[in-house]
């Protein structure tokens, strides 16, 4: 294998007391962000847009599109944009610390809103593939290149066949955007498995989101080679216990580095670091160098065509 390569994570909602989500954003403020994370090894990363109005959403996409043009270090490091909703399953459980009442059907025009807002620079959309009427949103993201990810939803196996021959090709923090409770057969764990042939499956390798012992359980059945890690980072992470924000609301970030809602009934992001993954996958797991690689930078490289 040739040299490593930085990492490349591709969900960063905020890192070191910068939020992604903020309505206004600093170009000094990211730049120096951008700047930690290459002294932290990190080589690219996708800056991460969640769930709240359009008008807000459009906002928060422009200004980073705006703050990337301020500075060669972000240009750098920020490789483009993740859009985490709107388009998702409103159910409890399912929607997770998105805004319950801005989750919407998608539809094309509204994606396009979205998309013209970034200014050029999406290159990955998660969605709920049974909010996606006929899947029209996941052909129009997928015919232009961008990365249609399954998140946050509830599909039925036809549901996610479909979306899958429309585009579809990732799920995006496996585990995770789903109740504590699910039938024990037919679950979207499940099903989503049963198709790992076609689907690649983003992990958060905290320990808090998936435990270390699940997360082995989901690697071994997707396969090494259909799986990347991601850190889901909000502005907390790098910096410890504290009450953060991501965009109007608040969390907590407890002594174990969990990011909890305000009042402590779900998680909110993740509080992780990309060197601390890569630790935690060689020290919990045993994988070798080869296989962090694979899995931190080079499969991400793949997905997004940077290979």
């Amino acid at each position: 294998m040739h040299a490593p390569r930085g990492y490349v994570d591709l969900q960063v909602n905020g890192y070191a007391d910068v939020d992604f989500n903020a309505d206004e954003l600093s170009a000094e403020r990211v730049a120096a962000v951008c700047q930690r994370l290459k002294s932290e090894g990190v080589a690219g990363i996708l800056a991460t847009v969640i769930t709240a109005s359009l008008d807000a959403m459009c906002r928060r996409l422009a200004n980073i599109n705006r703050v990337r043009d301020a500075d060669p270090i972000i240009a750098e490091v920020i490789w483009g944009i993740h859009i985490e909703g709107p388009f998702l399953n409103e159910e409890p459980g399912y929607i997770g610390a998105h805004p319950k009442d801005c989750a919407r059907p998608a539809d094309v025009e509204s994606a396009k809103r979205l998309l013209d807002a970034a200014g050029g620079l999406t290159r990955l959309v998660t969605l709920a593939p049974e909010r996606d009427p006929a899947n029209r949103v996941t052909k129009f993201l997928a015919d232009q290149g961008i990365r249609v990810s399954a998140g946050h939803c509830n599909p039925s196996l036809e549901e996610l066949r479909a979306g899958l021959d429309a585009g579809l090709s990732l799920f995006t923090h496996f585990g995770n955007g789903c109740p504590g409770q699910l039938p024990r057969h037919d679950n979207i764990l499940q099903r989503a498995l049963s198709l790992s042939d076609r689907l690649y499956f983003g992990f958060i390798a905290d320990g808090v989101h998936v435990p270390f012992f699940a997360l082995s359980n989901y690697i071994k059945c997707c396969g090494i080679e259909r799986a990347f890690v991601v850190t889901d980072a909000i502005c907390g992470a790098g910096l410890g216990p504290g009450e953060y924000t991501i965009g109007d609301r608040k969390l907590v970030i407890d002594e174990n580095l969990a990011t909890w809602s305000a009042d402590r009934s779900h998680l909110v992001g993740s509080a992780g670091t990309m060197p601390r993954s890569a630790e935690n996958l060689r020290q919990t797991f045993g994988f070798s160098e080869e296989q962090v690689q694979m899995l931190l930078s080079e499969r991400p490289r793949k997905l997004l065509g940077m290979e």
